[in-house]
């Protein structure tokens, strides 16, 4: 009769000891609602999610107030805020246009000096023709005298001769050809050396020369 009475009076309620098992899972259940209801979220018992977490939601990233928005704008302006906070300095844009206006100035620069060069070596090359020009009309002008001068004819012929002697190669006058380049004058000689012994050689070839 005695264990139908333990189990009789667990029937009723009463335990002789508690489930430690039970006692932890109910604690953890109650810890978590706590959470739940600190943090304002929550799930109805239908399963629908509360207004406040269905609506606009507000929060902190990254530092900076950030308000969730619907729509395909919203990377537009995270890249519209970005762009923002990274923005130049103001001496650093302020650098890149004087160094815009300065390139610009040089290149104005460039260009008219490149066209102050072209007309400089266009008027040079127009003189230098015009020198050139006048040049040769003064040489066939002196041609023209020099040809009509009575001595002209008498420079020609001396001219001819002399290259129809050297020209020559008739058998016999080689050393008379030689001797013809050569200055017997031993009082026009300016050499150091003596050379009277190789003059009277020559001379001698001229007058008698070898035969074969």
């Amino acid at each position: 009769m005695s264990e139908f009475d333990a189990f009789g009076s667990v029937g009723n309620g009463v335990s002789a000891e508690e489930d430690p098992a039970a006692a932890f899972l109910a604690q953890q259940e109650s810890e978590i609602a706590g959470i739940e209801n600190d943090e304002g979220f929550s799930i109805l018992d239908s399963g629908d999610v509360p207004v406040i977490v269905d609506g606009a939601v507000d929060a902190v990233m990254n530092g900076d107030y950030y308000q969730e928005t619907n729509g395909p704008t919203d990377n537009y302006a995270a890249i519209s805020h970005v762009d923002r906070l990274q923005a130049e300095p103001e001496s650093i844009r302020k650098w890149r246009e004087e160094q815009r206006s300065r390139l610009e100035l040089l290149d104005e620069n460039s260009i008219k000096q490149e066209s102050e060069w072209k007309e400089k070596a266009t008027k040079e090359l127009e003189e230098w023709y015009s020198r050139q020009d006048e040049l040769l009309q003064k040489t066939k002008a002196n041609n023209s005298t020099n040809i009509n001068h009575p001595c002209y004819g008498l420079e020609q012929a001396a001219e001819e001769a002399f290259v129809s002697d050297v020209e020559e190669t008739a058998p016999g006058t080689e050393w008379e050809r030689v001797a013809r380049l050569c200055d017997f004058n031993p009082k026009s000689s300016k050499q150091a050396k003596d050379v009277s012994r190789i003059r009277s050689v020559l001379i001698s070839l001229k007058q008698a020369p070898l035969v074969r």
